[in-house]
């Protein structure tokens, strides 16, 4: 009798762990999967139709990229829409003409780009024009595959909000109550939310897009108590902190997912240690703070960017390296996705800027085809 008990366990068992791997891939298939556009509204009409004629060809069914708010921008959206293709929207507040502006120095921070500071976001004029463009959408028939309000605005880079050069740090969570630079930048943090809860006001009233998931910010992965990427005091908050104080102000009740970017480290492509570092950061920092849906402590996150650059411009493109490397995130993604705590990957980038003078690293379609890594990239994502 105990054998057959022992048998029996071992059957149950064994049904309990084909639900759970069973489960795991139904998470991974709902798993949206798409790819970063840079700046298609730079592009000619001609090349705007070829792009989407190319994304079409490799079946990708969103992009995540700005439309300019006008009759430009919706017809853009409609002619992706008629190749099958949806928009995952990257929308920015709105600030009155006579808002404080932080001046672009190329030479000093070239990267760092100029704008308003996010506590001079206006609400009012933000839900306007929100409405403009949701109302348009709905009017063409175009529904969206994500809304997604602002990027990076835990960075120098795309948050004026930070002075330059800062204190070249990256900031804990206790420094937005107490530091001088993080209460000023929890300024900009409290505006920003007002300005989603508009954002969400006027998605909840569209016709069409009423379900479309509303996404933060895509913020950077900053690990607490770590040192910054370089020394030009080019200043970050933590991404636990900005999720926590976020939080802290209503951030849950707003957003369907937190956006986040992650670009691992692409050295030793292949070699297990590497991976096992890479794959221990994500899971301690980029989605530590990720929670399923229907889960009080936190939202599913969207990993709005992700990628690994490969400056080997040659045609035909050298890829393997790169190949392995996006081989090795989608498995972390996948693990991630069976637990419920992931809702969409958006691979970095399809192309490199139509301004550019030259290829971006980043870009997957080059000397004419997508390389083996942008095919990897933008398939279904499989189970664990």
């Amino acid at each position: 009798m105990s054998g057959l008990r022992g048998r029996g366990f071992i059957a149950v068992l064994g049904v309990l762990m084909g639900a759970l791997l069973s489960a795991g891939a139904i998470h991974a298939q709902n798993v949206v999967v798409g790819v970063n556009v840079v700046n298609p509204m730079r592009a000619s009409i001609a090349d705007q139709s070829t792009l989407l004629g190319q994304l079409k060809a490799a079946h990708v069914h969103v992009i995540r990229c700005g439309i300019s708010a006008d009759d430009k921008g919706i017809d853009f959206a409609r002619r992706a829409a008629a190749q099958g293709i949806k928009l995952q929207l990257i929308l920015g507040p709105l600030y009155q003409p006579n808002a404080p502006t932080r001046p672009y120095r190329p030479s000093e921070f070239p990267s760092m780009w100029s704008g308003h500071p996010l506590s001079s976001a206006d609400p009012e004029l933000s839900h306007l024009s929100f409405q403009k463009l949701l109302d348009a959408l709905d009017a063409n028939g175009i529904v969206l595959a994500g809304l997604e309000l602002g990027n990076e605005i835990n960075w120098a880079a795309f948050n004026p909000e930070f002075p330059l050069p800062g204190e070249g740090k990256i900031l804990s969570l206790s420094d937005l109550s107490h530091d001088p630079e993080g209460k000023r930048i929890a300024d900009g943090f409290r505006q920003y939310v007002k300005v989603l809860a508009a954002l969400k006001e006027v998605r909840d009233h569209s016709r069409l897009n009423r379900n479309t998931p509303l996404i933060s910010a895509g913020l950077v992965g900053a690990a607490d108590g770590a040192k910054l990427y370089n020394n030009k005091r080019e200043d970050m908050v933590s991404l636990s902190a900005t999720i926590a104080f976020l939080r802290a102000n209503g951030l849950d009740s707003l957003v369907d997912a937190y956006g986040i970017h992650t670009y691992p480290s692409s050295g030793q492509p292949g070699n297990p240690v590497a991976a096992a570092n890479r794959a221990a950061r994500f899971t301690s920092v980029d989605i530590a703070e990720c929670r399923a849906a229907g889960n009080s402590g936190g939202k599913p996150c969207w990993i709005t960017e992700w990628g690994f650059p490969n400056a080997e411009f040659s045609c035909p493109t050298s890829d393997a390296a790169r190949t392995l490397l996006v081989r090795e995130m989608r498995g972390d993604f996948a693990q991630a996705a069976a637990q419920g705590r992931l809702m969409g990957i958006t691979y970095f980038a399809w192309n490199s800027d139509p301004w550019a003078r030259q290829p971006d690293a980043d870009s997957v379609y080059r000397c004419g085809a997508l390389t083996p890594s942008g095919r990897l990239a933008i398939a279904p994502l499989a189970g664990p």
